[in-house]
């Protein structure tokens, strides 16, 4: 197990722990938020609702400028920024008492989140070779996980306790972790931003090749047609992420006869499985056609889960407790499959000059499947019932089948260029810190 959740020595160890961070501060912060938002600022909770949506809308758009600044002025020091202004704005929680500056600061954290997120990937991209990244971003997956057990247990801790104090301290633990994750983050090797060039010469994915800098960075990502269809078959691939949180909870209470503590079971499946084989599933992808496989053969698994979670209605008890086990085993199996086939694709079809850039609008799916994603899952799964899972399942097939042409053509229009190496400013071996 242990090296499973420990990468190789190097940059990719300093990556883990940074990840880890901030992921146990996250776990705490997810359990704990939308009680502390209405129980302890008062707010209603439509109005949390709606002000959640609007911040996760602004921190969508924010993704891609953030991720150009990423590339432009360089990555390690912008994700720092980043994190430390995530972690202000998650400290900025606690002294919140109105739903403006609720809306206002909630706003900025998602911003700094997309940002944050979009200069990692990056800052990953400059230190690490091509043919590592998705291991390396199999074992982040693994640690984030991890670490987001760790906090949600803290979490239920303050939950508990149900006092104003024990909510405050979950919100000042996640404001610290976003600061150790920024000192973490300044132990690795300063990276150069990227020169930028008269015409393209090649990048990891190569995109735009041959066209000028001053219309690719007036056009943006949103040229590169192949590469947003890629990113949108994804974005659709990504609407099971609130299956956990809200889908299978609002399905086990409202349609089956299983008891209501299966939803915990479940999620400590979920969360145990990527840990122990992430890192495995991500070993056999190593390029485009291998990522293109493991999305494809995700969604028949994928179909298989919704196909078990529809079998669960009218079950009796214990039978429906099975059945919907053997719907998570196949939904984790899916959901790394998928992970890793588009952690693949998303890296080595971005231009190696405007990777931040490219990860940030990809990183959009997200934010775009935690916005849509309640509202397509409950209007499938509790109005539709078992054919709501039906339809879901094949949706599923259809995007990960049309995923493989679809990386295809960015790639031809990409080229056969050769991502740029990464450029390190000081001794090789020896991180930098400032």
């Amino acid at each position: 197990m242990t090296s499973r959740l420990v990468p190789p020595a190097g940059p990719q160890r300093v990556l883990a722990p940074a990840q880890l961070a901030n992921s146990i501060g996250d776990g705490a912060y997810y359990v704990t938020s939308a009680l502390y938002f209405t129980h302890v600022v008062g707010l209603d909770p439509a109005r949390v609702g709606l002000g959640l949506t609007l911040a996760w809308a602004v921190g969508s758009l924010a993704g891609v400028p953030l991720g150009r600044v990423a590339d432009r002025r360089g990555a390690r020091g912008t994700a720092v920024l980043l994190a430390a202004g995530t972690g202000l704005a998650v400290g900025s929680f606690l002294v919140v008492r109105g739903f403006v500056p609720f809306v206002l600061v909630a706003c900025a954290y998602a911003t700094a989140q997309s940002g944050l997120a979009a200069a990692r990937q990056a800052l990953l991209a400059r230190l690490v070779p091509a043919g590592e990244r998705t291991g390396l971003l199999a074992h982040l997956q693994a640690t984030l996980n991890a670490g987001l057990a760790v906090g949600a247990g803290l979490g239920g801790l303050a939950l508990q306790a149900g006092t104003r104090a024990a909510y405050l301290g979950v919100f000042a633990l996640d404001a610290v972790s976003f600061l150790v994750c920024a000192g973490l983050l300044l132990r690795l090797p300063r990276v150069a931003p990227v020169a930028r060039s008269g015409v393209r010469d090649g990048g990891a994915g190569g995109g735009l090749r041959g066209r000028p800098v001053r219309e690719r960075d007036r056009l943006g990502v949103l040229r590169d047609r192949p590469y947003a269809v890629v990113a949108l078959l994804n974005t659709v691939l990504l609407l099971r992420m609130p299956l956990l949180s809200l889908g299978l909870p609002l399905w086990i209470a409202e349609r089956t006869a299983a008891p209501t503590w299966v939803v915990s079971g479940l999620f400590v499946l979920n969360t145990g499985g990527v840990m122990a084989f992430q890192v495995r599933t991500a070993r056999g992808i190593t390029g485009l056609a291998s990522a293109a496989r493991a999305v494809r053969r995700s969604g028949w698994v994928m179909l298989g889960a919704c196909g078990a979670f529809a079998l669960s209605a009218g079950a009796s008890p214990w039978v429906a407790v099975g059945v919907l086990v053997l719907g998570s085993v196949l939904q984790v199996v899916a959901e790394m499959g998928q992970s890793a086939g588009a952690w693949q694709l998303s890296f080595e079809l971005a231009p190696g000059d405007r990777v931040g850039e490219y990860q940030g609008f990809f990183g959009t799916g997200v934010t775009v499947a935690r916005t849509l994603g309640p509202l397509v899952l409950t209007s499938l799964l509790v109005g539709w019932g078992p054919v709501g899972w039906l339809v879901l399942g094949g949706a599923t097939v259809v995007a990960s089948y049309a995923m493989g042409p679809a990386a295809r053509r960015a790639a031809e229009r990409a080229g056969d260029g050769v991502g740029a190496a990464p450029v390190l400013v000081g001794r090789p071996g020896r991180p930098r810190t400032s």
